[in-house]
């Protein structure tokens, strides 16, 4: 088992477990404060029914008293009326400041639990276990909390970091290949953003698609280590934090108009990530050799590198216009001088976006 422990802007710090079948061990548990004996597990359909069980097991057994809110799976669920009805079984049940949360799912729910714990009572505890590759590597640490409104992606969230995260690379096991695959672009992503010797791991393509557990664990530990110094140096994105929306801004806008399930987070975030490689090499910041390096692991992670379909103009500007990352009105970018070699805040017109979207289309 390792471990890191993250520290935020405040003086507040963490834990984030990572090893295998943590959820039969005890080794970690006397090094997590918990404010009280009363949990509540924040699930969905999907995946209550595979761990649910095993996790309430392990805390009753150790005196805790948990209870279970299942909400429906999918991103479109990832809305206000979510929120309102898992405040209501939490009030139903007399939680009180004392009180924590656990999110047991992926991305979806550890954005939701976290905004419901920052939220509710002006603040509980929570903790997180991340079911998902993609929610391990990103969404796991860092605080951020978020919803989706009409308009647009997690247009309203806090930043509020859990207590404790437990990363258990057993459970990787039972996701389907394409969920497991869109995980390894925000892997892919990290290592584009770290570069140096971690790049390399990449290589290991075979490997990392039949998830050999010794180099999934090291991926992942790099991922978050990466990521653990950037959340520190910066918690509330008003700077260097910035670079980890490479591919995001037009990830964000791709998904919204594809749909939500139909283009998948990971698969939206690498098609971002070839836009926004393609648009810096017509700006002259990012050299062609790293627009074809970036491809060609993509491609070999099973990560799509261009569109389906040909998308609706209007529809995509409209997405893009709401993203939360835009000043002055403009869109703002991340772009890679090369591998390691961030930069961040650029603004481009809408009219330079487009055409590196005809480069995504077939």
């Amino acid at each position: 088992m390792r471990k890191l422990v993250v520290y935020g802007e405040s003086g507040k710090r963490y834990p984030v477990f990572l090893g295998r079948y943590l959820l039969n061990r005890d080794d970690w548990l006397g090094e997590v404060e918990f404010p009280s004996s009363q949990g509540v597990i924040i699930t969905n359909s999907r995946v209550g029914p595979l761990y649910e069980e095993i996790v309430s097991s392990f805390f009753s057994q150790r005196g805790f008293t948990i209870q279970v809110v299942t909400i429906a799976d999918g991103e479109e669920y990832k809305n206000l009326s979510t929120i309102e009805f898992i405040y209501n079984q939490l009030l139903s049940w007399g939680l009180d400041r004392k009180s924590f949360l656990l999110a047991l799912g992926g991305g979806v729910i550890t954005d939701i639990t976290g905004f419901v714990a920052s939220t509710f009572l002006r603040g509980i505890t929570y903790f997180s276990i991340p079911t998902t590759l993609l929610a391990q590597v990103d969404s796991s640490i860092g605080g951020k909390t978020g919803i989706n409104l009409p308009q647009g992606k997690n247009l309203v969230g806090t930043f509020y970091p859990p207590q404790g995260v437990f990363i258990d690379i057993s459970l990787l096991r039972t996701l389907p290949a394409r969920e497991y695959e869109e995980g390894l672009a925000e892997v892919a992503k990290t290592f584009f953003l770290a570069g140096g010797e971690a790049l390399s791991l990449l290589e290991e393509k075979e490997r990392i698609l039949s998830r050999g557990e010794d180099l999934l664990e090291e991926i992942i530990f790099q991922s978050l280590s990466f990521k653990k110094r950037v959340v520190e140096e910066d918690e509330k994105e008003k700077g260097l934090r910035s670079i980890l929306n490479y591919g995001h801004t037009i990830g964000h806008a791709l998904e919204r108009v594809e749909g939500y399930g139909r283009l998948r987070h990971g698969e939206a975030v690498a098609l971002g990530m070839m836009g926004e490689a393609i648009l810096g090499e017509k700006l002259g910041i990012t050299p062609s050799k790293v627009v074809e390096k970036q491809r060609e692991i993509l491609i070999g992670l099973h990560l799509p590198t261009q569109l389906r379909d040909n998308i609706e103009r209007e529809e995509f500007f409209a997405a893009l216009r709401q993203d939360k990352k835009k000043e002055g009105g403009k869109p703002r970018l991340v772009f890679l001088e090369d591998f390691g070699q961030p930069i961040w805040g650029v603004e481009v017109e809408e009219e330079k976006i487009g055409e590196a979207l005809s480069y995504l289309e077939r």
